[in-house]
């Protein structure tokens, strides 16, 4: 007897400032479904939500392949939510949780979890930029309170810099987040599960000579950085790493999958972000992470798929 075959909706595009890194690993997962199984339907939400809606009664899940805001933040979960069609990775409070560094800050400390000490900066106020030197020292890092992929971003060595710094953070947001730098080595932790969660691989993250911090053109040029899975770490702070990364990923209510990026200093971890939609092309982390576990990109999609579909 034939099968029929799943109906997936693939959203990649949007509007937001990762446009461009979306459509590619739109496609790139587009290329990877299995079409014997899946019968795949494309949509762009910056022009299709209209046909996404009227197809919504044929789709049997959704895979949101957006990074950035109207994709990660909870408002295409909700749109998806609002039409009935489940889909992989967190909802729309895990997903507009994570987005928000200011408030995801704070729930890792009720977490437990060490974080780097940081200020928060509103453009509308009155504070001096001579608060973040006295808080913290140097160096800083700055960064808007919702962008991804180190979008407006910038690491302060120097007093003078720092207003340029905010400024700059600001083109993107009313308040942004100042960090104190921690020097170390960059890792990530990836996390597959909803309710019993399975924490992959470390990769540990090396920016290439030209770039000092794995910044947009690190993250996106094939070659501009090096990533090493599994990382170098002793056994003891491996573990240590992968539990924070699913206790990051139960403190921002993730579920599906999610990818948390550490610090590691002075054999201590800093738990820095977590993307709840991880880039999805062959140079990303998490599809790496999960082949060092075994996981085929194929197999990690159905599992998605399957992790999108139970209740």
């Amino acid at each position: 007897m034939a099968h029929t075959k799943m109906t997936v909706a693939l959203l990649a595009g949007g509007k937001s400032a990762e446009r461009e890194v979306s459509l590619k690993s739109g496609e790139q997962v587009f290329q990877v479904l299995d079409k014997e199984r899946y019968e795949v339907l494309r949509y762009d939400p910056r022009d299709d939500l209209p046909r996404l809606a009227q197809d919504a009664a044929s789709i049997d899940v959704a895979l949101i392949i957006l990074h950035g805001r109207l994709g990660e933040d909870g408002t295409i979960q909700g749109f998806l939510d609002l039409l009935d069609i489940p889909y992989q990775g967190s909802g729309v409070l895990g997903s507009a949780l994570a987005m928000n560094k200011v408030l995801s800050k704070q729930l890792y400390a009720q977490a437990g979890l060490p974080i780097a000490p940081f200020v928060v900066m509103d453009r509308t106020g009155s504070e001096a930029a001579s608060r973040v030197l006295d808080q913290l020292g140097l160096p800083v890092v700055v960064k808007p309170e919702h962008e991804g992929s180190s979008i407006g971003l910038s690491i302060v060595r120097s007093a003078d810099r720092l207003p340029k710094a905010l400024e700059e953070a600001w083109r993107f947001d009313r308040r942004c987040l100042v960090e104190k730098f921690i020097p170390g080595v960059e890792i990530t932790g990836g996390v597959l599960g909803n309710d019993s969660l399975q924490a992959l691989p470390l990769v540990e993250i090396i920016p290439g000579a030209n770039h000092e911090f794995f910044d947009y053109a690190a993250k996106y040029t094939p070659g501009a950085s090096d990533e090493i899975c599994p990382a170098r770490l002793s056994p003891e702070l491996t573990s240590r790493a992968q539990e924070y990364a699913m206790c990051a990923h139960r403190a921002l209510c993730c579920k599906g999958y999610s990818r948390t990026d550490m610090i590691v200093s002075d054999n201590e971890v800093f738990i820095l972000e977590t993307n709840t939609i991880p880039g999805m092309t062959q140079t990303s982390l998490l599809p790496q992470a999960a082949a060092a576990a075994g996981i085929s990109f194929a197999a990690l999609l159905d599992r998605l798929i399957e992790l999108a579909l139970e209740k």
